[in-house]
């Protein structure tokens, strides 16, 4: 700029022609301080760059200079501009080009991440029963139960089956962590507690066996809480052992849901050793049993709030005479209203019991 209004660069010769002055290295200055800034900007951040994108900068500073050194002798060629421009080319395409790889880096990693969560749902929802009616020879009893996943895969599972012709097992757990991992994790769980109470261990039992072989060989450091009993069919009484899992919700017959809240067990594969305690309970003919993962409780809105047990017990209580389907479309219905659209990040999973009693004998009394 300097040298538009001083012209220190050039002067005039007697026939009143431009020509170059001994002080025309000077106009250079602005380019050499400019290149200074961008040496220090690249030592300042060279580790945020590729090594090809440094390689393309050391040129870009590089060029210029050595244009500077070679205009001494070819004064008719303005090299410092062809070198700049030339070099600024060079690397913007090296940019672009680095930018593109990293994209489709970028891409390839969402890809297949994609994939693994895909997998992970299908392993999730593989191992879960979803055939309804489930026991239908079975009139003593009715049982549903669903899971929603959430965009991220979780850990969370459901189970029921037959112990022997005259128990049943009920299951409900959570997995932490997301993912693959999560979902073979669950998957583990799922056939352990499956396995020691077919095998005809306690509930408090099976849960401590179950967290013994879990913890052998935990390198993931997750772990799962679980709420399991084992309901006898043709008495209604039951043992149930809850692991760290959410209070389960009992209905007596004609009458509304409630919070069922005891002391609970630590979660399983936290620590070796850990006994579970067993809580015994009795089912008459019209009572329901409800229960569920934190997904439920923790469902969010826009705002930022809890759905919570209190809502959901709301839920449950829009029709409590209804059937376990029923109750928990009520309660999905209850969700979806409050939350409004709003991304979920954790499981929703439910599963409910109402049980009609013994209709051979008096082995499921009154009250």
């Amino acid at each position: 700029m300097a040298s538009i209004f001083l012209p220190l660069d050039r002067a005039r010769n007697s026939a009143n022609v431009y020509h170059r002055s001994p002080a025309y290295m000077l106009s250079n200055m602005a380019h050499i301080v400019m290149l200074g800034t961008d040496v220090f900007l690249l030592i300042r951040w060279r580790k945020n760059f590729t090594p090809r994108i440094r390689r393309a900068f050391w040129i870009y500073i590089v060029a210029p200079i050595a244009a500077i050194a070679a205009q001494a002798f070819f004064h008719d060629v303005q090299l410092i501009i062809v070198a700049t421009v030339a070099a600024a080319v060079y690397m913007s395409m090296v940019i672009m080009q680095d930018q593109m790889e990293k994209y489709e880096q970028e891409h390839e990693t969402a890809t297949r991440m994609g994939a693994e969560l895909s997998m992970a749902t299908d392993i999730q929802a593989s191992q879960l029963p979803r055939l309804f009616p489930a026991f239908p020879n079975r009139s003593e009893f009715d049982v549903f139960a669903s899971m929603t996943p959430a965009k991220e895969v979780g850990g969370d599972f459901y189970d029921f089956f037959l112990i022997d012709d005259d128990h049943i097992g009920l299951v409900m757990a959570d997995v932490s962590g997301k993912g693959v991992p999560a979902a073979l994790f669950m998957m583990v769980a799922r056939v352990l507690i499956k396995s020691h109470l077919q095998n005809g261990e306690s509930v408090g039992e099976a849960l401590e066996s179950v967290n013994d072989q879990l913890c052998e060989s935990n390198e993931a450091e997750l772990f799962v809480t679980v709420w399991a009993a084992v309901i006898q069919i043709s008495t209604g009484k039951g043992t149930a052992a809850n692991a760290g899992h959410e209070h389960p919700v009992l209905r007596r017959a004609d009458g509304q849901y409630e919070l069922v809240v005891y002391r609970h067990s630590p979660a399983v594969a936290t620590l070796e050793g850990i006994p579970y305690k067993e809580h015994s309970f009795e089912l008459y003919p019209g009572d329901s049993l409800f229960v569920y993962t934190d997904g439920v409780a923790e469902a969010t809105n826009a705002q930022n709030e809890l759905f919570g047990t209190d809502r959901m017990l709301q839920a449950l209580n829009r029709n409590p005479d209804a059937m376990p389907k029923e109750v928990l479309s009520n309660v999905m219905d209850g969700i979806n209203t409050f939350v409004a659209g709003a991304e979920q990040f954790d499981d929703i999973t439910m599963l409910c019991m109402k049980y009609n009693g013994c209709l051979r004998g008096s082995a499921a009394a009154g009250r």
